[in-house]
């Protein structure tokens, strides 16, 4: 195993690594001695939860005055079916560099909560709005209304994380999963809500119909839609200027537009409704996998690039930048040192592959923006963090 590297002379990318060569990985890390920073953050997600605690009780009372307790039992089991789905393949696609699981859970509650919340009333002020036409409200709310008030509702989510989260929303592929954790959250209430409509109206063979079709054929319909926002963002995510901000419109609109159609196929045209589906639905599906895959790869690629420019300098080795690019190699490293070391070893080889990844990213964000202290202070910690971990694999290094 290649220790870090003493040597002064820069990467020859000549991408600025001369301060890591001075660094000392076992130096201690220093320690903030307020507690203001702790207090702040424990103040700012009391708020957050105790919005999402009231959304919910709001939420459970709207559902149980609409289906009844027993129902929404009942619908909300169906529904959770869906989530095993669907919350697995973003959690895959995010492997490489993991987003925190404090806002993964955050995107998950504002779609499941706060987003339907807002949807449920824009809905009914959008249908008041257009009462006055002569066509079939449920087209209109279908097919007009809530594609828009459903994708601002869920991309506002991603937007505050955006936001908030800037050092945490990294590009594309942290666009993708943040939004689609966000749709997952939106579609699994709305589930239990058409689940339970459809158990009171016709029983368990409706129950079972409504849930083949939109939790096994079309689990996916909602994340598909609110991708395109999420994709938007993570395009600007290192050019946060206001010349930008057409992208993201063009994010949503395509959120939009593609929601219409999925309902227009499903709504309006039910005569027709399994030839719309192979024509339009399957390939906006077949659609959606590749630009999940396009996604992994290339989270896969540019991890490989980052972290090689680290390896030039000492601080991995060929075969270690190759496992942590690779998925497979990833999973077989932690059955070796599981192997070779037991359990402790192997949290540590999670640790190391999981920091590398963030690793990536900072480097990522130093290169696009240049120096920066914060960025260099979190580079230097990472570095630390995953010597002393490789040591617990591999002793001795």
């Amino acid at each position: 195993m290649v220790q870090p590297a003493r040597s002064s002379q820069p990467a020859p990318d000549g991408s600025g690594w001369e301060h890591l060569m001075i660094y000392q990985p076992d130096a201690p890390s220093p320690r903030n001695v307020t507690r203001r920073p702790l207090i702040r953050r424990v103040l700012v997600w009391s708020a957050v939860l105790t919005v999402f605690a009231l959304a919910a009780l709001v939420m459970g009372a709207l559902l149980t005055e609409s289906l009844g307790l027993v129902t929404v039992g009942l619908a909300l089991a169906t529904s959770t079916l869906a989530l095993g789905i669907v919350v697995p393949t973003f959690l895959w696609v995010d492997r490489l560099e993991a987003e925190p699981a404090r806002l993964l859970w955050f995107a998950f509650l504002w779609g499941a909560l706060i987003s339907t919340l807002m949807a449920i009333v824009l809905n009914e002020l959008g249908v008041a709005f257009f009462g006055g036409l002569h066509e079939d409200p449920l087209v209109i709310g279908a097919v007009v209304v809530a594609p828009v008030t459903e994708e601002v509702a869920k991309g506002l989510g991603v937007l505050l994380i955006f936001l908030v989260a800037r050092r945490e929303f990294n590009g594309v592929t942290d666009g993708i999963v943040y939004a689609g954790i966000v749709a997952a959250g939106f579609a699994f209430v709305e589930n239990i809500l058409y689940l339970g409509n459809a158990y009171l109206e016709v029983g368990t063979p409706g129950l079972v119909g409504l849930f083949i079709m939109r939790c096994l054929v079309s689990p996916f319909a909602h994340p598909m839609f609110t991708v395109c926002i999420g994709l938007a963002l993570g395009l600007v995510a290192h050019r946060r200027r206001a010349s930008s901000v057409w992208v993201v419109l063009l994010g949503l609109v395509a959120a939009v537009l593609l929601h219409a159609l999925w309902n227009y196929s499903a709504v309006a045209a039910a005569e027709s409704f399994l030839a719309i589906f192979a024509i339009v639905q399957v390939p906006l599906f077949v659609g959606f996998l590749l630009l999940l895959r396009w996604a992994s790869r290339r989270e896969s690629r540019l991890l490989r690039d980052l972290l090689t420019g680290y390896g030039l300098n000492g601080w991995y080795t060929p075969a270690e930048v190759a496992m942590l690019a690779d998925p497979g190699e990833r999973r077989r490293a932690r059955q070796w040192a599981r192997q070779a070391g037991g359990r402790r070893a192997e949290r540590a080889m999670l640790a190391f592959q999981d920091e590398s990844g963030e690793l990536a990213m900072v480097r990522k964000h130093v290169n696009l923006q240049g120096p920066d202290a914060h960025w260099a202070a979190r580079e230097e910690a990472l570095l630390r963090t995953i010597t002393a971990h490789r040591r617990v694999f591999v002793p001795g290094v």
